[in-house]
């Protein structure tokens, strides 16, 4: 019995921990919910490296609603729709990933919505270990459930990378065009679209034949979003 109890007492010091690390990371989750993140794990550790780092917050009644049709539309086109996971996206890029890896092309698919990116780029660190996973899922669910979709969308547009040191929607704006996020026509938000699963790659200002055709099929999918009412929980 007294084995027992030493046992329950070398165990309260992690549960309290565990209890203190639950509290913490619900107090960063709700605070957000009205204040603009901080520099992010990547922003830091991209600007350390000495990129420099462009990162200017705006509201989301100061970005074009087209780039928020145009992310929808190229990352993630049942946002509206789903509770933070879209479970077909997922086994699509599962089957994808083992077809890749039968083949022997390395390539990897990503299945996350727009809100597990976010819940990644504000609260965790790059990688792709299972902790940090188990970890994104836990943060999708409570960014989901405390701040909403237009918030999301918000921190989304806010935080996403664009280029070398450039993160948020008004920084690439004005890199990549010369002007403020609320200014950016239908090819240009579907250009900055094209580029995002490679910014450090591509170019949303001279692009290549690989931009250009992404950017052809986006517009042509904004046209999709707009009329299904797709982006609906973000603009009304």
């Amino acid at each position: 019995m007294s084995g027992v109890k030493r046992t329950a007492k070398k165990g309260r010091p992690l549960l309290a921990l565990f209890l203190l690390l639950v509290l913490l990371a619900s107090g960063s989750v709700v605070i957000q919910r009205f204040v603009a993140p901080p520099p992010t794990f990547l922003m830091v550790s991209r600007a350390i490296e000495g990129e420099g780092l462009s990162y200017r917050w705006r509201s989301l009644d100061d970005i074009s609603p087209r780039l928020v049709q145009a992310v929808i539309a190229s990352e993630d086109s049942t946002f509206c729709a789903h509770n933070g996971f879209d479970m077909k996206a997922i086994e699509r890029a599962l089957q994808a990933n083992a077809r890749a890896e039968k083949r022997g092309s390395g390539r990897i698919r990503g299945g996350s919505t727009i809100s597990q990116q976010t819940a990644k780029n504000v609260f965790l660190w790059p990688g792709r270990d299972w902790i940090r996973k188990g970890l994104e899922a836990g943060y999708t669910v409570a960014i989901e459930t405390v701040w909403g979709k237009r918030r999301i969308m918000e921190v989304y547009l806010n935080v996403a990378e664009w280029a070398p040191g450039v993160y948020g929607a008004e920084a690439a704006a004005q890199h990549w065009f010369g002007k403020s996020a609320d200014a950016l026509t239908a090819r240009e938000a579907a250009r900055l679209a094209a580029i995002l699963p490679s910014p450090r790659r591509y170019s949303a200002s001279s692009p290549g034949p690989y931009v250009r055709r992404r950017t052809s099929r986006i517009q042509a999918a904004m046209g999709t979003v707009r009329e299904q009412g797709l982006a609906a929980c973000v603009l009304g």
